[in-house]
């Protein structure tokens, strides 16, 4: 592990019509003893003006927020990230190139994931991997602040889906000591690893209780369609259709996860910024159903100012010209369910979650008692500290966890990756301990990231100056 800032290479690249030109230090080591030394290294990128005695937005070598962008998806291993175009979608410059273009300093960092094996076949991903990992390369970059471009005091991660939960620990669970051992086993550096700020798209979290929040909502709704996604020729993503109906074992689990939820919300006493008490009954309704409405009706209120027509919407009532109620049943009808039950902890102990909570002999295990209890094949759970140690709600009214000030969470309305009232509870938990959360569902968006880069950095620029 180390840094010297006179080993870089200087570029320009132009993509769109917009040139950068950058330094690039690439496949730098934030583990001295690393487990994978491929995913356990990191790139850093500078705005070449910053050597030059110049600015790019107000920003200048000393002062420019450290955007710390990841690349997991499915909590499979993330490659260290480059500017260039973005694979996902019609080509288009990604976070990297335009937060250079911005005048931002660049840590992209790999990731170990869930599916990696060392050359004796065990595995070295399974959790807490990829968050130790992340953890490890924000303290790289405290350890060798001085030499490094950038306000290493400023920096905000980002990620989408697994990468969003990622971001999110790492905003929820800075410094807290849970992680030490961990950190100590690959050789990270002596320094601290809170952050200043956390952009979540769409975090896959809260995994120990997602099944039950995903049936609260979709209880009732059978039929499922997703696309699984296969690649082209070309090498860009494509994907086919995928439709069915839960069978009977599975209508079972939807019924029993989602009577489990009303005793999980209410455990956690939520209550609103201004000291509303958010609540379910048996049945699924209350105060808390009604603050995920609020939610959704926001989002539509704002796609209404923006002059769409949302009258195709039966279950959004429309007065005035304002989204004053909906039906919750009949819109997780219309958006349509993804998952059987359970959704993330499989009762046949195959989902990408089960392979995230597998050990270094065992690829896949459940993370839930009741699918532990219901499981239609023999597997182990795991601990309890490992579980723990992927959930950020464990940690945002942890004292000894230094908590991220600035939060920026976006779930899509038409998201159907998680349920909606994981993102809510993360941010009235962050809420109550007095965080600064952006917290939005973008009309008519579905599970994905980075759809929004100029007013994400509005929102950076904002509480970095």
């Amino acid at each position: 592990m180390n840094f010297d800032k006179t080993s870089f290479s200087a570029e320009t690249m132009t993509l769109d019509g917009i040139t950068i030109r950058f330094r690039a230090w690439r496949n730098l080591s934030y583990a001295d003893r690393p487990a994978d030394p491929e995913y356990q290294q990191m790139n850093i990128f500078a705005p070449e003006a910053y050597y030059e005695g110049k600015s790019i937005n107000g920003y200048d070598i000393g002062s420019a927020p450290v955007f710390m962008p990841n690349t997991v998806g499915g909590y499979m291993p993330g490659r260290a990230g480059e500017p260039g175009l973005n694979p996902f979608g019609p080509p288009a410059p990604n976070s990297i190139f335009l937060a250079l273009a911005h005048g931002y300093v660049v840590a992209a960092p790999a990731l170990r994931g869930r599916t990696l094996r060392a050359a004796d076949g065990t595995f070295t991903g399974k959790a807490p991997a990829c968050i130790v990992d992340y953890k490890a390369a924000v303290r790289f970059l405290r350890f060798f602040t001085a030499d490094l471009p950038g306000d290493t005091d400023k920096i905000i991660t980002n990620g989408t889906s697994a990468g969003g939960a990622l971001s999110s620990l790492m905003g929820a669970s800075g410094n807290h000591p849970d992680y030490e051992p961990y950190l100590k086993e690959i050789g990270a550096a002596e320094a601290k690893d809170d952050i200043f700020a956390a952009s979540c798209y769409c975090p896959i979290t809260d995994l120990d209780h997602a099944d039950m929040a995903y049936e609260w909502q979709f209880l009732g709704v059978n039929d499922y369609h997703r696309k699984q996604m296969v690649m082209t020729e070309g090498g860009r993503p494509a994907f086919t259709p995928v439709d069915g109906e839960m069978n009977a074992l599975e209508q079972k689990a939807s019924v029993e996860e989602a009577a489990l939820f009303a005793s999980y919300v209410n455990g956690l006493c939520l209550k609103t910024p201004n000291g509303t008490p958010l609540t379910l009954q048996e049945n699924g309704e209350g105060s808390f159903q009604e603050y995920v409405k609020e939610v959704i009706l926001h989002s539509a209120q704002q796609a209404i100012d923006k002059g769409t027509d949302v009258s195709a919407k039966s279950w959004l009532h429309v007065e005035n010209g304002k989204a004053v109620s909906m039906d919750f049943k009949e819109y997780a009808k219309e958006i349509t369910r993804m998952k059987t039950a359970p959704a993330f902890d499989a009762l046949t102990m195959d989902s990408a979650e089960n392979s995230l909570f597998g050990n270094r002999t065992t690829d896949f295990r459940h993370f839930t008692s009741y699918s532990a209890q219901n499981g239609l094949k023999d597997g182990q759970l795991a601990e309890d500290e490992v579980i723990r140690l992927m959930n950020p709600t464990c940690y945002i009214r942890d004292d000894q966890a230094v908590k991220a000030k600035h939060w920026r969470i976006r779930h899509g309305e038409c998201d159907r990756d998680t349920s909606l009232a994981v993102s809510s509870i993360l941010t009235l938990l962050l809420q109550e301990q007095g965080a600064e959360v952006d917290y939005q569902s973008p009309w008519e968006t579905p599970h994905s990231g980075d759809y929004d880069l100029d007013t994400l950095f509005a929102w950076i620029d904002q509480i970095c100056r």
